[in-house]
This record gives structure tokens, sequence and C-alpha cells, in this order.
């Protein structure tokens, strides 16, 4: 694997660490790929049950490597965007498992999207989110325009991308754009609690929830409830179902396998 990206696994969980720390883990289009095929692995092996996203060194991703983008044989933006970004963002939001950003450092331009995109995103309390697209004349990519405004609304939305300041950990966590804000010496003890937790769930469901999450907001109510019947019904023949409601009847605590 590309070692722009590190991949290691233990006790259900696989965790993704972007490895680009001399350049603030911006991507350039190798890192695209060896991120897709971290994805693309957890997703298909049985043994993972929840994956998480994070950076080494001091930041989580800064967002696009400018001098690919410069350079005198640079691929245009279509080529960039799609290949790069469009394509890492579907695979996390499409995997039916649960991932979790573990935010780092700061988080910008694109790499803050790709930090919103994850299921639960827990932030350092130092960590800066910043939509800096808007310094250099751009948009933000990356799902931004569309997780944005679902997150905390078209006003704030606007604001962020249009002014692109810097927005920390807590206040992220107080308007909705993040799960949680932590401080930064207990950071690696919750995403481990938090991890090995989801890695202890009924995957199998969690990944079905997920789907229905996605689904819902792009559908109408009255399609949305026959949607949740019918992956209620998936949910209801796996062997999660019966061992949770086994575990009830019994007056014990379950224990999940994930399918």
């Amino acid at each position: 694997m590309n070692q722009s990206i590190v991949v290691s696994q233990m006790d259900g969980v696989c965790t993704i660490a972007l490895n680009r720390p001399e350049v603030f883990n911006s991507f350039d289009e190798a890192m695209g790929k060896a991120f897709q095929k971290a994805l693309d692995d957890a997703a298909e092996d049985p043994e993972v049950r929840c994956v998480v996203v994070t950076g080494n060194g001091r930041a989580f991703c800064a967002g696009q490597d400018l001098k690919e983008v410069t350079a005198p044989d640079a691929p245009d933006f279509t080529h960039i965007v799609e290949n790069t970004y469009n394509e890492s963002i579907r695979r996390i939001r499409n995997m039916e498992k649960p991932v979790v950003g573990a935010i780092n450092g700061v988080a910008a331009g694109a790499g803050a999207n790709i930090a919103l995109a994850c299921d639960l995103t827990v932030a350092k309390s130092s960590v800066k989110f910043i939509q800096a697209f808007s310094k250099i004349g751009l948009i933000p990519d990356s799902g931004g325009t569309w997780m944005l405004p679902r997150l905390v609304g078209m006003q704030r939305a606007a604001a962020m991308a249009f002014f692109g300041e810097p927005v920390l950990a807590g206040d992220a966590e107080a308007m909705g754009l993040i799960y949680k804000s932590v401080d930064d010496e207990g950071f690696e003890q919750e995403i481990t609690a938090l991890s090995k937790r989801l890695a202890s769930l009924p995957t199998y469901g969690l990944g079905l929830t997920k789907k229905a999450f996605n689904l819902g907001l792009e559908s109408d109510l009255s399609s949305h409830l026959t949607t949740e019947r019918d992956l209620q019904m998936k949910a209801s023949e796996s062997d999660d179902y019966a061992e949770g409601v086994a575990a009830f009847l019994e007056k014990r605590k379950p224990t999940f396998q994930g399918k």
C-alpha cells in the first residue's frame, strides 16, 4: 500500500491514518487512491466492525496538495475532484459500517469535508475546521455544499464558506457540525473507547441505519416509511437481532457478531 496511508487493525477496529505529515496530510492523486483502497478493504473485511479515519503528525488534513494542481502537467479539477475526493466521500457514506473521524489536528478545505462525512466526528479541543476554498476563489467540494447546510443550516453554512474563518472544535460541537470535542489529553482514550464500543454493537443493523439516514435525506416521508419497513425486515432476519432478543429475554448482555 502507498505509504501515504497507514492501516492498522485491532479488536474489530480498522484505523486508517493519513500519512503525509510533512505537507499536513494534504492529498495528491496517489494518496487518494490509497485511501480509497483502504476504505474498500475495510468495507469488505468481515473482521472489521468499525473504521477510524485520522491523521499522523500535527494535522488531520489540509486538503489538496497545491503542488499537484499547479504542476505543468496538472490534471484538471474535474479529474481531481471526482477521482480523489468524490470517490472517497462515496466510500465513507456508503460503507455499511460506522466510520469515526478522529480529528487530531487542523482540518481544512477537502480535509474538513472528509472529516464531516464520517458518521461520528470527534476532534481535539484545539482543532480548527476551515472551509478554506474561498481564499483561492473556489467552492467547497468533497460534499461540503451538501453537508454544511444540513449540519448547521444555510446561514452558518454560507458564513463558513464565504469567509473561510476557522471554527474551533468546541464551537463546532455546539453548532452541530461535529459529534464531540475532547480535551487534547484525553483524545486517544476517547477514540479508543468509542471505536471499541461501536465494534461491539450489531454492525449489520448499524449499517442499515446508516443506509436509512442516507436515503432519508433525499426522500419524502411516505416513501421513506416504506424504506424503513423494508430495511427493518432485513434487520429482523439478522443473527444480531436473534441474539439481542434472546439476551433481553434471558436478562443478560448481548454478544453481537455483526451479522
